[in-house]
């Protein structure tokens, strides 16, 4: 018997099937070993090395695997194809004892039965330059989450926490939450003319263009064009005709799926995430079964393997035929710094139509799936064009321009279009006269507007996944965990709709950071740290060598902010709330279970009081992404139900925690105690516990698992 162990327990099933009864696979439930919970478990005077130990909650899963592998005749590791899952491989052969580099190491890109019997086949050593990568990252999360947050705790409140991703990207959000506040608009006019041409009923729209010397800042300098227009006369002085294309976009990467998801299908990350690990590791079939419908979902690539292409290929040109076929096959240029270790996203096979599985699977994985369905086909297709027109039309030194398009050929958009954040300009793709040089055009109407110049718009998940990408803040492994651990310190929260505001608790921890602890809020210097980890992955540096280079500033920082004695206090929230005790304004405080009332005259009067809130929010939908908030039955007793009803009939007496069970990927809950939270699921025994203190001594992990 051949022993194959993986990491999710939701694609076991298939793999099992696939391989055959002379294999015997096991799930391992992510990371079998890490740093310790208490402690540093990091011996810095020993060139940092990790002290590591087997999870508590791994134990009996540790035990299983030993037993297992006892009884095997030899092991094949087949955890993911990343650096996550390339450490997980190497902390097993740890614990087994198997030699690192015998051909104990097998992965797959996709979850399919030729994939998988292929991989089998071609096992390799462990690749140490990818697990020091990992290795160098955890060390780093560890040492900055350690000795930073319980400085935040001390110098501001209890239960706070630092990161090394996550603090510059809050740094983002605080920034953008400031800079739309200090904005100071400032009024400018517009002009827009609805003209006739001589013997034409179409009307031909246009706007003032706006030149440096002709920026118009005032009524009455409106005033004073207008005079002289209505005086004049609108003659073409330009006229362009082209034909003009537009192509598609490449294959979705895991940034670029999550921020197309967002806008697409206003999906939570969180959602969007769960969702595309449902898709890789095997959907549920209503006719039973699992099926993996899509490719690795971590990935910073947007290459497609000739097989893939060749597939497209043949599916295009059945279904839409040859002239949606582009000259030769479409390659995506991938960003600076791109590791390029897997394909894009894309499906497995293009036989398991959208419209073929819409019936056998949930409805946010059907959404899910034919976004990167239709998304890589429309990759393969030919460009869209376009008879475009280009009108430049004067009067009284004035320019007018005027545009138009009209489509030829629909090419990839008969499939897929690209979310656009701002509305369609329908005079772009209005249909214009006839215009050559020289024609004249009768004034039909006149339409100036005051307009003032707007502040940027508040991060969404999906804008702020584009600038955590953009700045190189991070992974696209990285992204869901970073952003849903400030959700949880309460340093961000939602603002009514999709937008994202910073807390003052959130503000007040960014101020402090900045102004202690300069290296790691540097979104510069974060960005370079990454560059350093591909470096590692690569060969070309030690993982030690980096991390002393980065401590040897940081334990400074560190010392400088355990001496300073200045203490930073978050301002109070006054509400109308009036304390029965002493007559005060009560004000908003934050406790290890949420914002309470209190007086302001502690420790005169202590007096406390909960808020009554009608329905506050409690937790993300598990079905659909939207809030779960906390409501009331006609009896008098409390449930959590989605504000996505009618459209979303999510409801449960037990808070949603937002994530599913590692055993049988079923929705957990959330139950709190005087000391701890405890995360299980209601269908399986899988349960964990996380203690509540006081101070928060333990790091923010910002690794996958």
């Amino acid at each position: 018997m051949k022993l194959v162990l993986i990491e999710g327990p939701g694609k076991r099933p298939s793999i099992q099937k696939y391989l055959g009864d002379d294999y015997k696979v096991v799930a391992t439930f992510g990371h079998v070993r890490d740093l310790p919970v208490k402690g540093l478990g990091i011996n810095i005077a020993n060139n940092f090395a990790p002290e590591y130990t087997v999870s508590a909650d791994k134990k009996k899963v540790v035990t299983g695997i030993v037993n297992d592998y006892k009884n095997a005749d030899s092991i094949l590791i087949a955890t993911d194809p990343d650096r996550e899952g390339e450490a997980i491989a190497w902390h097993i052969c740890e614990i087994l004892g198997v030699d690192k580099n015998s051909d104990c190491r097998i992965t797959f890109n996709q979850i399919e039965k030729k994939t998988v019997q292929e991989a089998a086949k071609h096992p390799r050593a462990i690749n140490q330059n990818l697990v020091d990568a990992q290795q160098a990252r955890r060390v780093l999360d560890r040492l900055v989450g350690y000795k930073v947050s319980p400085i935040l705790c001390k110098k501001i409140q209890p239960n706070m926490s630092a990161g090394r991703v996550q603090s510059v990207t809050l740094r983002l959000v605080v920034e953008r939450d400031r800079e739309i506040e200090n904005f100071k608009p400032e009024e400018y006019w517009t002009l827009s003319a609805s003209l006739l041409k001589d013997g034409s009923k179409d009307i031909v729209k246009t706007a003032l263009v706006d030149g440096k010397d002709k920026k118009i800042k005032s009524k009455e300098q409106m005033g004073e064009i207008l005079e002289k227009i209505k005086q004049g006369t609108f003659v073409a002085t330009n006229v362009k005709k082209s034909i003009t294309y537009s192509h598609p976009s490449a294959p979705f990467t895991t940034s670029s799926m999550q921020k197309e998801a967002g806008n697409k299908l206003g999906m939570s990350l969180k959602t969007i995430t769960s969702t595309a690990q449902t898709l890789y590791e095997g959907a549920d079939l209503t006719t039973g079964g699992k099926l993996a419908l899509v490719t690795y979902i971590r990935t910073d690539s947007t290459r497609l393997s000739p097989e893939a292409q060749a597939m497209a290929k043949e599916y295009i040109m059945n279904k839409y035929g040859e002239k949606y076929l582009p000259e030769k096959p479409r390659f995506y240029k991938n960003k600076k710094d791109v590791q390029d270790a897997h394909e894009a996203i894309r499906p497995i096979s293009l036989d398991n139509t959208p419209e073929k599985m819409k019936p056998l699977i949930g409805k946010n994985e059907y959404r899910l799936y034919k976004l990167i369905y239709d998304r890589f086909l429309a990759s393969q297709m030919a460009d869209a064009s376009y008879n475009s027109l280009s009108v430049d039309i004067e009067n009284s030194g004035y320019k007018f321009k005027t545009t138009g398009r009209t489509p030829v050929f629909d090419g990839y958009t008969a499939l897929y279009t690209n979310y656009v954040e701002e509305e369609d300009n329908d005079e772009e793709n209005a249909k214009l006269p006839d215009i050559s040089v020289g024609d004249t055009f009768v004034q039909k109407e006149l339409k100036p507007e005051q307009k003032f110049t707007k502040p940027p718009a508040r991060f969404t998940e999906a804008s702020l996944v584009d600038a955590m990408e953009n700045k190189g803040i991070g992974r696209p492994a990285t992204y869901t965990q970073t952003v849903s651990v400030l959700y949880s310190r309460n340093y961000i929260e939602k603002d009514k709709g999709k937008a994202i505001k910073s807390t003052e608790l959130g503000r007040v921890a960014v101020d402090y950071l900045m102004k202690h602890f300069e290296n790691i809020m540097n979104i510069g210097f974060t960005a370079e740290m990454e560059d350093k980890l591909d470096d590692i992955e690569l060969g070309d540096t030690e993982w030690q060598s980096v991390i002393a280079q980065f401590y040897g500033g940081f334990e400074k920082e560190l010392k400088a902010a355990y001496l300073n004695g200045e203490k930073s206090k978050i301002p109070d929230e006054e509400s109308e709330e009036i304390c029965e005790k002493c007559g005060s304004k009560m004000v908003v405080r934050a406790g290890k279970f949420g914002k309470f009332l209190a007086c302001p005259n502690f420790p005169t009067c202590k007096n406390t009081r909960n808020i009554e809130e009608d329905n506050p929010i409690v937790a993300v939908c598990p079905k659909c992404g939207k809030n779960v908030k906390k409501l009331k039955t006609k009896t008098g007793k409390f449930f959590y139900g989605c504000e996505g009803y009618p459209d979303c009939e999510f409801k449960s007496w037990d808070i949603p925690a937002g994530e599913k069970c590692p055993s049988c990927n079923e929705d957990m809950i959330v139950r709190i105690y005087s000391t701890k939270k405890v995360i299980s699921c209601p269908k399986c025994t899988y349960s964990r516990a996380e203690k509540i203190v006081k101070e928060n001594k333990e790091e923010v992990s910002e690794n996958k698992n």
